[in-house]
């Protein structure tokens, strides 16, 4: 149960461009196969800002499920599911609501941004005021501690935990609690047990940090231990009461920013997207017309490649060799803007080949990927309700 467990989510847009492979899908690929992992498809979020339209929900979905197959998400590693299809998240979104301050909320940094760049939009509801603290019932449902965000999205993570200290502090009182976790102590064996102490001991009496994880790892690996022990001892450790909800972690990731067909960041709100399973013909002419440095209006004219969005997609795509014959050649005009641009559409579309093949059998048989999302829709659930078993319990909403 406290094993590294990473879960991260996307809002369903359809079909996935290069942007999300590269700011994400490629990170998903590579973690599935060093933790256990959850992917998930946010679409209760995206009711959040784009409640007017829910008949293209659906097709949205499928699409953007087929694309990360199609990328290498795994779902015999990795459990793939649909927010909506566990409906756990909405209970513990509602009750966490009962504890969480209104301040909280209101001062989430992206709350005011959005509003500010969906203007158009009518913004000014419930469901998009509490979304970050949606995001937190995501997390914490499922007790992943580690979650791959951007810089942008720490806030969101830092909010979790607060949000979990809290639940844990209302709501881990337990008659007996230290004798019960002196109890549970015993259950480790002797040699654990002594170690254990040791730790706990230098954590709360020296403050020693080193202590508290090597105590966490000590905990991890007890397989023996019950479900409800562990919390205890959890919170023993830690000098607080059951740890119910696990406080997630954030794990930065690094995202290249590819810029769209006209240089702004790719986004299909723009209308200037690479889609992940572009025919070739179509990606080598969309390539051809993008943007590149103003300054080159003629083929004679020398150019600057930082200030050229087909730099950036170099950066993602190009070797070094590569790079300096760019560099070289547009700085001397000796090479012009369609030649520096092949490089990048023959890597694109060698990068794609795999995709499309990856994909084929789910559009052969499309009750293929419905099948295999629904068997993660139900593995997902069963965590789920582990968990909410522990949280109606705490809240005294276990009647018998």
């Amino acid at each position: 149960m406290f094993a590294d467990r990473v879960l991260s989510g996307m809002r369903p847009t359809g079909a996935c461009h290069i942007g999300h492979y590269h700011g994400a899908l490629k990170n998903w690929v590579r973690l599935q196969d060093e933790h256990p992992c959850l992917f998930f498809v946010a679409d209760w979020h995206a009711l959040t800002t784009h409640y007017e339209t829910p008949e293209v929900m659906e097709r949205s979905v499928w699409d953007m499920l087929l694309d990360w197959f199609a990328a290498g998400v795994d779902p015999s590693k990795a459990t793939v599911f649909i927010q909506s299809r566990v409906p756990e998240h909405a209970e513990l979104f509602l009750l966490l609501a009962m504890a969480t301050p209104l301040g909280w909320l209101e001062r989430v940094p992206t709350y005011k941004d959005q509003i500010e760049k969906l203007r158009e939009r009518d913004l000014s509801t419930y469901g998009f005021l509490g979304y970050p603290l949606m995001q937190a019932a995501d997390i914490l449902i499922y007790r992943a501690n580690r979650v791959p965000v951007g810089e942008d999205q720490v806030p969101h993570i830092e909010m979790t935990r607060e949000i979990a200290r809290r639940f844990n502090h209302l709501f881990g009182r337990e008659a007996g609690f230290e004798e019960k976790a002196l109890a549970a102590v015993k259950k480790l064996g002797a040699r654990r047990a002594k170690r254990y102490q040791e730790l706990r001991s230098r954590f709360q009496e020296q403050g020693d940090e080193e202590a508290l994880e090597q105590g966490r790892a000590l905990l991890a690996e007890s397989q023996s231990v019950s479900h409800g022990d562990l919390e205890r001892l959890f919170g023993w450790l830690e000098g607080a009461r059951r740890v119910i909800l696990v406080e997630p972690e954030a794990a930065l990731t690094e995202s290249p920013r590819l810029p769209g067909l006209d240089g702004q960041k790719m986004s299909k709100s723009y209308g200037n997207e690479i889609g992940m399973r572009e025919e070739p013909k179509v990606l080598a002419e969309k390539i051809r017309r993008m943007v590149t440095d103003p300054a080159r209006v003629r083929r004679t004219d020398p150019g600057e490649p930082t200030r050229c969005p087909v730099w950036q997609l170099h950066l993602v795509y190009s070797n070094e060799d590569t790079r300096e014959w760019v560099q070289k050649g547009c700085r001397t005009a000796g090479i012009g803007c369609l030649e520096c641009k092949q490089p990048v559409i023959d890597a694109m579309i060698a990068e794609q080949e795999p995709w499309r093949a990856r994909a084929q059998p789910y559009l052969d048989d499309p009750s293929l990927l419905r099948s295999i999302v629904a068997d993660g829709c139900d593995r997902a659930r069963a965590m789920a309700q582990e968990t909410m078993r522990d949280v109606r319990g705490a809240m005294g909403l276990e009647y018998s």
